[in-house]
């Protein structure tokens, strides 16, 4: 969507003139947009939000740290006023990186350092990274395809932080913060009503909520809902400009009442099926594959699955309410993967004939599917569009098989030529991040391994 201006993309996205799966919510085109004469809007990796007072700006999130100094330019070329205060939506990395250059900028001017506002949650957050930061580095790895990132393990701590709800006025202006369950336990949702502007964070993304991430800690999609509900009960007049974490501006009461409405109703259904299974003693792999968002939502613009996927959800829904165990009994003590896997392949004939078959379910998707797998988008951010549920039940299957014959035959490098491939399939029929991220990044392992071989036999002769 390159050349285009922001709110006319958000116009045409609303629409259905611009295909959503073509402009993902995660990147942007970086440029400021003047949304009135005293607010700013900066997409970006993370979107940032700016209003002017009569003592300053006042920031909703700040960037990432890559980022940072070039959103201050955006800014700066709008405005010469000082930072004087910014709001941290919530403590997700890409969110709360930006403070520094300010603080730098107020140093060297002789003006007030900023003041940080944020829920009393986020210092717990910050703690939990740095003891977490091996971790959250492979998963981010994984996650966006970025070899050798370092996860940070120094953070710009909030000056102040609150319960569940502040008052503050700065410069004239009255600003409002809610804290909510959602994404995160430390989201806060502010509201101007002066401007009758409401920053959301990342309690709406332009996309299906982020609300199961397979490799991260609880989200909390009843309490999201509710706070989506609350956010338009914020005032006697509802919000006319929603501006989001990630995503386009959305504009006009009517359109943001029901992009957050249909929002909160589609968690609302996962959480209700998934629920009522529970209740009746389901498994979680029953409820996996039965429960679905409500069909007149998944075709909106703003609920499609390219970051996120509501089977994640699901699974959220199951570890909140329930525990870790799957009501499988042989997974409440499992015998090693790797045991299992070697069991199977000796029943099979062969860990082989457990890729052989692998192969030729993937040959199945593929012509179910009516297209080559492989050679659809494979990035994190490539959304494709999703391919036929025959297909996906035959690459489910073969990425059971071919991981088990890898298993069991570790140094079977025709074994990794097959993996590479059917997890490589799996990415491109994947519609989220998510998944996407963590196929590729099982293709990339057998990938580097037969990579590794070859350049060692080239060596050896």
């Amino acid at each position: 969507m390159a050349g285009y201006p922001i709110l006319e993309i958000a116009d045409k996205l609303w629409t259905g003139e611009v295909d959503p799966h073509d402009a993902h919510p995660w990147f942007p085109e970086s440029q400021l947009v003047e949304i009135t004469d005293d607010v700013a809007f900066i997409p970006s990796f993370a979107n940032v939000s700016a209003v002017s007072t009569e003592d300053g700006l006042v920031l909703v999130d700040t960037g990432s740290a890559m980022l940072a100094r070039q959103v201050h330019g955006f800014l700066r070329s709008w405005t010469k006023d000082r930072l004087n205060s910014a709001v941290y939506s919530h403590g997700h990395i890409d969110h709360v990186f930006g403070v520094p250059v300010w603080e730098q900028e107020a140093k060297e001017q002789g003006w007030p350092e900023p003041v940080v506002y944020a829920h009393e949650a986020m210092p717990a957050r910050f703690d939990r990274y740095i003891k977490t930061a091996g971790y959250n580095g492979i998963i981010n790895q994984r996650q966006f395809q970025v070899p050798g990132f370092q996860w940070p393990t120094e953070y710009r701590y909030p000056d102040e932080t609150y319960t569940s709800h502040l008052e503050l006025e700065i410069g004239g202006v009255k600003v409002v913060l809610n804290h909510a369950k959602g994404e995160t336990d430390d989201h806060t949702y502010t509201w101007f009503p002066k401007q009758k502007l409401l920053c959301c964070g990342d309690l709406f993304i332009w996309a299906s909520p982020n609300a199961g991430n397979p490799q991260k800690v609880q989200r909390f999609p009843l309490e999201w809902a509710q706070a989506l509900r609350a956010m338009l009960e914020l005032g006697p007049e509802p919000p006319e400009v929603l501006l989001s974490g990630h995503g386009v501006p959305i504009l006009g009461a009517d359109r943001i009442r029901e992009a957050l409405t249909n929002t909160a109703l589609y968690l609302e259904s996962l959480v209700n099926q998934t629920l009522a299974l529970m209740n009746e003693g389901a498994r979680l792999s029953d409820i996996l594959h039965s429960v679905l968002p409500p069909s007149d939502l998944t075709g909106l613009p703003y609920l499609q699955p390219v970051y996120d996927e509501p089977e994640f959800i699901v699974r959220n829904i199951w570890r909140l309410y329930g525990g870790w165990w799957d009501g499988n009994p042989s997974n409440l003590k499992p015998a090693h993967e790797v045991a299992l896997a070697k069991e199977m392949s000796l029943l099979a004939g062969g860990a082989r004939k457990l890729a052989d078959r692998a192969v030729e379910l993937v040959n199945e998707a593929t012509k179910s599917a009516g297209v080559d797998l492989l050679s659809l988008g494979t990035t994190p951010m490539a959304a494709n569009k999703e391919v036929p549920a025959k297909a996906q039940q035959c690459l489910r299957l073969a990425g059971h098989l071919v991981e088990s014959a890898s298993l069991a035959a570790p140094e079977d490098l025709e074994i990794h030529e097959v993996r590479k491939a059917v997890f490589g399939a799996m990415a491109g029929a994947a519609t989220s991040t998510m998944s996407k991220g963590v196929f590729m990044w099982s293709a990339n392992q057998s990938g580097k391994l037969l990579g590794d071989h070859t350049t060692q036999e080239g060596h050896h002769h």
